[in-house]
């Protein structure tokens, strides 16, 4: 061990092996990927001072040590040897000029790197670095930054860390004499931590009670926070006004194996949440890592025992690619229970405390088909890759990201149970068909709602977000189409979060966590309390005083406080009126040339006050004018630390004794304002976890809603689900059987038109032939890409379909060398076989393409033939493509295996490929063709073929191209046209007799639209003989509500009602998009709109000019009139005379 290698180095140099055996005692069992450091506690030929901060002594190297080293209590002990261990690691790898010329000042004998001997290094009990060593030692493997004045700064390790990773200079430059120290401005704390934490570093921080403090003391200070990746530092957002980006939180990662298979356990300690699954194969393991940002990772003893029963993990086969993963990336070895002494290694490196709990979030794994495998998650675009079309960029519009696009890829990555895929492909139907507006479904971070009820530092505008996602789940409740789509969310919401809530109890919750937010928080759009202002005073700074903690809480809470805050302001003003505006008007009655007297009240923002500022005012003669009185109190302005601010500022004591009543009273009511935010925090966590299901069933709903829009706008369908889990064999043969009708390429959209379309009637294993280019790649990545579509609940591109609820998909694309694990394409390929082939049951879906390429024809077929036979006899599902022809020649033992080809049609002379799916054995390969069209030189491809006539003279009279052409009669179903549902007028949002104006509006506009376009669509359908009168049904957009996914493609005729009373009257085929244009504006975020559908452009057209000419006649006011006079058809061809509407 290198441990034991250190201590024999020290004894043998200084022959002290009886006081070093003491003081190097072996560690407790902690390892690193890193490469062994050198002797840890030499520095230039002796032994370093060792300083202990339990007992702050100090040993020094000699016969003095040599005396004390029998107070063991004194030395360092193993964990804290380790941390140094752990940090010098580090340091070796710094590569910045800069920071290798402080690494050389540092000494490896403290947690902080200091060398007592070079300047402001000192250690001495009460001075400002033995605090931070204090501090320190609590978190001995994070960077302490710690404020002084206006600075954050670090020392020793921390700094050389700063300069490093942070891009920040060292403090006084790279002087020899003194100790390493950096740091940033608290204005750019935020940017040091991102830039910190991006680098894989936790980051504690030290902040200084602020206040004043007695003379020649020391400011206390207090740990008040901490950053780690995925974790943010959050102290202080209660009392900002912004929000803060938070990241996706990233968990401890810990991989062991066990009999069923390799387990990975991940930790969220932001969430105080487990979650374990086992039975894993390697390939999926690695596929998590590679999806996964996560903080730490610990590899169990565990995973050294491989199947090849060396010393050496992954040398030979399984655990390889495993292997060569994790050697790449810094780990640590954990031995004991993988779960629970992971989770003690997790309240270690977090420095949580024994009484901390976590919550098992695990959800049974029965029944749930395997997690993807890398090669085909990459293949297919759930991970992106290069080259690859990406998956999730089509299930999706381009406007959805965040929080759903991740909960869809981790959804794809790990496909969920059959019960849970019917609920998610139900829940997705009857989206499809909604026409209520929808609300916008607000998304927030769980991780987030956590930490900030938990630090009680969720601000007001956090609270509007919470509000907002329960009155979201509320508006569903109470919508009758909404109403059964939210307790389908439940089950799907259960397996995210693990947490398990009746529907009751959600509505309820909701409705008494949304009532106690708004008895407290001052929501969007109230204005119970204005900021103070007065003529006299710049606006500025009351804007500035009094931002920071009104219009947060209602002023019920703080209206004592907020009334002394208004009394102090009118004080200052009068102060300001009687002390200053006489010197102001005797100036401004002064009439004089360049260099006459000025002088103003104005706004000292870096003091925090209002001041005269003047120069050249004072009379040469007094002589008892007005003002002159008002000139002889003045005094010169004074900072905080009492020191003159400038010659031009001036103050009365008046003004100061105001200015101090003032800034009392507005700090008591900021701290009222907090005490009560805070508080409301300390209520909501009891609920917290009613709030992370809410939070986590709105990005569910948003990710779904988003896919059927998207799906809608594709023209791809819902396949029929079979359930592979069924104990009747007769059902279980007709389960086990996939057939996609029109089925195309992901990567293509089929409404416009450019695919084309296969049939696949799939009962057993496919052997595909086919030229090159022909399609076999893209027709295995479409089918791969459907099936879990399928069995994820989710649309796919095809015009029908039925997939069997597969246990795995496994694709098998092209492989390449791996220099760095020393395998050749090959040996790559058949360790991903050998994988696929372990773990194909019959109710897998095995796509293989091109098998056996990367090795000598011969042998390579005669693999991949028994490679066939081994998933015949299996019965799984699939396609095995190949170009290796001889394989139809070997005896093969199959009897559900089916031949097909990819077909080819000569053009003009010339073969082509068709792309279609059909029976048969394709022999031409197409090569030459390629070979030509990727601009190999002619002379190449004529050599080429003589040597083929040459060498297989055979193959040219017998026919290369042995295929059964077949016409492919493809029952193209058109999707039925969506019923539209009448809107229920006894909804439960919408009340009769509603006092709320816009409601009123509202009510007004949809009864003259329907009376003003049912008489022109009377008209309309007698000159068209239709058999059915279409009527008008007006459905209202809210306020943080958008369009269903049924107006997609339909053309719609719509109004919006602006905030200034008049409406805008307009046509699209792209209702969710026009809505989204409308809103981006400034001041239009929450206009509310009303439309109906209409059949067809061109009479969504004429109502539109119907109603701009019509609606004016009924006392509305609009603001595009003029889009009227574009069309000369809906101005006087309707009476209107019998029409009356109530305003």
């Amino acid at each position: 061990m290198q441990w034991l290698a250190y201590r024999n180095v020290a004894v043998s140099l200084l022959g002290w092996r009886s006081q070093l055996a003491l003081l190097l005692r072996s560690p407790a069992s902690r390892y690193s990927s890193f490469s062994p450091s050198p002797v840890l506690l030499l520095n230039n030929g002796h032994i370093g001072r060792i300083y202990c901060f339990k007992d702050r002594k100090v040993f020094r190297g000699g016969t003095k040590a040599a005396k004390k080293h029998k107070a063991l209590k004194n030395v360092l002990d193993d964990k804290d040897l380790s941390h140094i261990v752990w940090w010098k690691e580090r340091m070796q790898v710094c590569r910045k000029p800069s920071t290798v010329q402080l690494v050389k000042r540092l000494e490896y004998s403290n947690l902080l790197g200091l060398n007592v001997d070079l300047k402001n290094g000192s250690l001495k009990e009460g001075t400002l670095n033995w605090e931070i060593l204090q501090f320190k030692s609590r978190f001995p493997r994070e960077v302490l930054l710690c404020r002084v004045g206006d600075f954050y700064e670090a020392i020793g390790i921390d700094a050389c860390i700063l300069v490093e990773h942070a891009g920040l200079n060292p403090f006084g430059g790279l002087r020899s004499d003194s100790i390493p120290r950096a740091g940033c401005p608290v204005m750019n704390l935020r940017q040091t931590l991102d830039d910190l934490t991006r680098n894989g570093y936790s980051v504690c921080i030290v902040e200084e009670v602020q206040g004043p403090t007695q003379a020649r003391s020391r400011k206390s200070r207090f740990i008040s926070g901490h950053a780690h990746p995925g974790n943010p530092y959050v102290y202080g957002l209660v009392g900002v006004d912004h929000d803060l980006d938070f990241p996706e939180p990233m968990p401890v990662v810990g991989i062991s194996r066990s009999a069923r298979g390799y387990c990975i356990n991940l930790v969220l300690e932001t969430m105080k949440t487990y979650s374990s699954e086992d039975g894993l194969t390697e390939e999926a393991v690695v596929t998590k890592l590679r999806t996964c940002q996560y903080h730490h990772l610990f590899l169990h003893t565990s995973l050294r025992h491989n199947s090849s029963g060396t010393c050496r993990w992954g040398e030979f086969g399984e655990g390889g690619l495993l292997w060569g993963e994790c050697s790449s990336r810094h780990f640590e070895w954990f031995e004991g229970n993988p779960v629970t002494d992971l989770l003690i290694k997790v309240k270690d490196l977090y420095g949580l405390g024994d009484e901390v709990m976590f919550r098992n979030t695990t959800v049974s794994s029965e029944y749930r088909p395997r997690p993807l495998t890398l090669g085909t998650a990459t293949q297919i675009g759930a991970i992106p890759t290069e080259g690859i079309p990406g998956l999730l960029k089509v299930l999706l519009p381009s406007n959805c990201t965040g929080l759903p696009v991740l909960y869809i890829r981790d959804l794809l990555l790990n496909p969920p149970a059959y019960e849970i895929a019917s609920t998610i492909q139900a829940i997705c139907k009857l989206m499809s068909n909604v026409t209520c507006s929808v609300p916008d479904f607000t998304c927030v971070s769980s991780a987030k709602l956590v930490k900030l009820l938990e630090l009680r530092e969720a601000n007001h505008i956090e609270f509007c977000r919470i509000k907002n996602v329960l009155d979201e789940i509320l508006h569903m409740h109470r919508s009758l189409e909404l109403n059964e789509i939210l307790k389908l969310l439940m089950d799907p919401t259960w397996v995210a979060t693990g947490l398990k809530i009746d529907f009751e109890t959600l509505v309820t919750e909701c409705e008494s966590v949304s009532g106690r937010i708004g008895e407290i928080v001052s929501l969007n759009g109230e204005n119970d309390h204005s900021i103070s202002s007065f003529s006299v005073l710049p606006n500025e700074f009351f804007e500035d005083m009094e931002s920071s903690w009104k219009g947060r809480v209602r002023r019920v809470h703080i209206k004592e406080i907020s009334n002394e805050v208004e009394r102090a302001a009118e004080a200052l003003s009068l102060a300001v009126t009687e002390d200053f505006l006489p010197i102001i008007s005797r100036i401004k009655a002064t009439t004089a040339p360049l260099g006459g007297p000025k002088g103003e009240i104005s706004y000292a923002r870096e003091h925090e006050a209002v001041w005269f500022k003047g120069k050249r005012f004072a009379p040469a003669v007094w002589a008892g004018s007005p003002g002159e009185e008002q000139i002889k109190q003045l005094k010169p302005a004074l900072d905080s630390k009492g020191r003159k601010v400038g010659e031009e500022w001036f103050t009365t004591d008046k003004v100061e004794d105001a200015l101090t009543r003032y800034h009392e009273a507005g700090t008591k009511a900021k701290a009222r304002v907090l005490e009560l935010l805070r508080g409301l925090s300390s209520e909501l966590q009891s609920k917290i976890n009613i709030l992370v299901f809410a939070s986590m069933l709105l990005v569910i709903a948003k990710a779904l809603f988003a896919h059927v829009s998207e799906g809608r706008r594709r023209k791809w369908v819902f396949p029929m689900l079979a359930d592979s889990n069924m104990q009747d064999v007769k059902q279980f043969d007709e389960a086990n059987r996939m057939k996609l009708v029109g089925l195309s390429p992901y990567w293509f959209n089929a409404a416009e038109g450019s695919a084309v379309h296969n049939t696949v009637d799939m009962q057993s294993l496919f052997l595909l032939t086919g030229p090159n280019g022909g399609g076999k790649s893209s027709l295995l990545r479409s089918i791969c890409a459907a099936a879990l579509l399928g069995i994820c609940g989710f649309m796919i591109p095809a015009e029908s379909a039925i997939i069997p609820h597969f246990d795995s998909i496994m694709l098998h694309m092209k492989s390449y060398d791996s220099p760095a694990d020393g395998k050749s394409s090959f040996q790559v390929e058949m360790s991903e076989i050998r994988s696929i082939v372990a773990g194909t049951t019959k109710r897998s879906l095995v796509l293989i393409d091109e098998i056996c390429r990367g090795t000598e024809t011969a042998k390579g077929t005669c693999i991949a033939g028994s490679i066939v036979e081994t998933l015949d006899k299996l019965g799984c599902l699939g396609i095995v493509s190949t170009h290796l022809h001889g394989i139809f020649t070997l005896p093969l033992n199959i009897k559900n295996t089916v031949y097909k080809a990819m077909g080819a049609a000569c053009v003009d002379g010339h073969t082509q490929p068709t792309w279609k799916l059909i029976d048969g054995i394709c022999r031409e390969s197409l090569a030459f063709e390629t070979a030509k069209r990727e601009g190999i030189p002619e002379m190449i491809i004529q050599r080429a073929e003589d040597l083929y006539l040459s060498a297989y003279p055979r193959d040219l009279f017998s026919g290369r191209n042995v295929t059964k052409q077949e016409d492919m009669n493809v029952n193209s179903s058109e999707e039925s046209q969506l019923h539209l549902i009448n809107v229920t007028k006894g909804d439960s949002h919408k009340q009769m007799g509603s006092n709320n104006p816009v409601e009123v509006l509202q009510k007004e506009v949809q009864g003259a639209v329907t009376m003003i376009c049912q008489k022109k669509l009377v008209e309309f359908y007698k000159k068209k003989n239709a058999p059915e009168l279409a009527e008008v049904h007006c459905v209202s957009i809210g306020a943080r509500e958008q369009p269903p996914p049924s107006t997609i493609g339909a053309s719609c005729v719509y109004m919006m009602l602006r905030p200034d009373k008049k409406l805008y009257v307009g046509q699209t085929d792209d209702l969710e998009g026009r809505v989204r244009a409308h809103r981006s504006k400034e001041g239009m975020q929450n206009v509310c709109f009303l439309y109906f559908i209409v059949t067809g452009k061109s009479l969504a057209c004429q109502l539109e000019t119907l109603l701009i000419n019509q609606l004016p006649n009924q006392g509305f006011q609009l603001s595009n009139v003029a889009d009227g006079k574009h069309r000369n058809f809906g101005t006087s061809n309707l009476s209107l005379e019998s029409v009356t509407v109530n305003r």
